[in-house]
């Protein structure tokens, strides 16, 4: 009987052990992944794969701590939150995983495989330089937000609906805006309205010309988004994309010494496109004065 009762003591202790951590103060899931919890909520939602999750993250190397990556560095408006649709675990112990554990709101840290990480989950052909074979990676999270694939798909709706509506309204407000302010030029067949204020007397811009400019842009209801009042003019070289479609239709317009004012529909602007300040489907007016004309380089 003692042997039998030693023999599922051990046993226990055995299974214990394996779920122990070499790293110190984490445990160790089933999957193989190390996991610290910092704030663990019980009673908000968790996330499923396919979800639209928002987190905060830093990932680092576990040997010596150094930061490989930061997401308030790589986040667009600086403030470290990055959002996507949770994927499928892409090995066992993965990132996926850890999220799969957190509840929204929760903070916690997770070390898994570099290996797997930069050969399967980011698909390279090799591991980065500064990674050794065998290491393992620390990432820390914080998961801000998740959104139902339901959510996101009533998101999405909505959000298709408002464009629609604002669609609907510029051609109104454009309308509005050219009677009010007594324009009655006609627009070329892209739309653009192009009002000369001042004729210059200088090069004529071309396709690949170089140009200096200043400029003013407001939206079609007078709020200034831009403006080269008080710097240098831009340098651009016109016809190959630099800038929207509208001015490089207008400037191909100008000459040295030109100043226009024209007016683009979001056609030629930015389109549905959320644009800093700018809203999506907006129509802009600019200023544009010509300062200097190089001409393009033959054969170029």
């Amino acid at each position: 009987m003692k042997k039998h009762l030693l023999l599922i003591a051990g046993t226990a202790l055995f299974a214990t052990y394996c779920k122990q951590s070499k790293f110190k103060g984490y445990e160790r899931s089933e999957n193989g992944l190390y996991y610290k919890f910092f704030v663990k909520n019980d009673t908000t939602s968790t996330p499923q794969v396919g979800d639209g999750i928002a987190i905060r993250y830093i990932i680092k190397k576990q040997s010596n701590d150094s930061l490989i990556v930061n997401s308030k560095d790589v986040s667009r408006d600086g403030s470290g939150i990055t959002k996507f649709l949770l994927q499928s675990p892409t090995f066992k112990g993965s990132i996926e995983d850890g999220i799969l554990m957190m509840h929204k709101g929760d903070s916690a840290s997770f070390i898994f495989s570099a290996d797997s990480f930069f050969l399967k989950t980011n698909k390279m052909n090799a591991l980065p330089s500064f990674v050794r074979p065998g290491e393992y990676l620390n990432i820390y999270i914080k998961l801000i937000d998740i959104k139902t694939k339901k959510e996101l798909q009533e998101n999405q709706k909505k959000q298709e609906e408002e464009l629609a509506k604002l669609k609907e309204e510029e051609q109104v407000k454009l309308n509005d805006y050219l009677q009010k302010n007594k324009i009655t030029v006609k627009p070329t067949n892209n739309g653009l309205y192009f009002i000369e204020l001042k004729k210059g007397k200088g090069e004529k811009i071309t396709p690949n010309s170089v140009v200096k400019v200043h400029y003013r842009g407001e939206l079609i209801d007078g709020t200034v988004f831009d403006s080269s009042e008080g710097k240098e003019p831009i340098e651009i070289i016109v016809g190959v994309g630099e800038v929207i479609p509208g001015w490089d239709e207008a400037l191909q317009m100008m000459q040295k010494g030109s100043k226009a004012k024209i007016i683009l529909p979001s056609s030629i602007a930015y389109g549905k496109q959320q644009a800093g300040p700018i809203p999506p489907y907006s129509t802009l007016v600019f200023t544009l004065e010509v300062i200097d004309v190089t001409p393009p380089v033959a054969g170029k």
